[in-house]
């Protein structure tokens, strides 16, 4: 099940557009890679958690591996996984050199298993983090009412993306 909620935001190409209305998901918890291994493995009972951790950890370093031969990598229905550069603009083709790249982005795509997510998916609408935050604020200082207005104008700093 996906908890979203919704929010208003503006068109930036746009500025006299009207707010329009949006679903944001949200996150229920940020998993840790032992406890999706430790997932993985329950899945499959006949590999322990250590030899899926191994696998999966094997399977990264040769990923990077690859990645910096400058291959494409397909892992099926998982997707597939490239590189794209970022650089600093030269003059003239002759005055770029490798010093003008400044980073290497890794580009997935995602594979078959992920073709058509949103018929698979449950969709359950909660309140914004924010609203969230300004309910328990308000709870646990004894207060009857929540001012959303307020709350919305002063996200907390550690909710990114409220």
């Amino acid at each position: 099940m996906i908890d979203y909620s919704v929010y208003l935001t503006g068109n930036p190409m746009d500025e006299e557009a009207p707010e329009k209305a949006y679903a944001r998901a949200q996150m229920k918890e940020s998993m840790t890679f032992d406890k999706f291994v430790k997932h993985i493995a329950d899945h499959n009972g006949v590999f322990s958690r250590g030899t899926v951790q191994g696998v999966v950890l094997d399977m990264c370093e040769c990923l990077v591996e690859m990645l910096l031969n400058g291959n494409k990598v397909q892992l099926g229905a998982l997707g597939d996984f490239w590189i794209s550069l970022s650089s600093k603009a030269a003059d003239s083709l002759a005055d770029f050199t490798a010093a003008n790249i400044t980073g290497i982005n890794v580009i997935f795509t995602p594979g078959s298993d992920f073709a058509d997510l949103v018929s698979r998916a449950q969709f359950n609408p909660v309140a914004s983090r924010v609203a969230q935050a300004a309910t328990l604020k308000a709870e646990k200082a004894g207060e009857a009412t929540v001012d959303l207005e307020a709350a919305k104008r002063k996200p907390a700093a550690s909710e990114p993306g409220v």
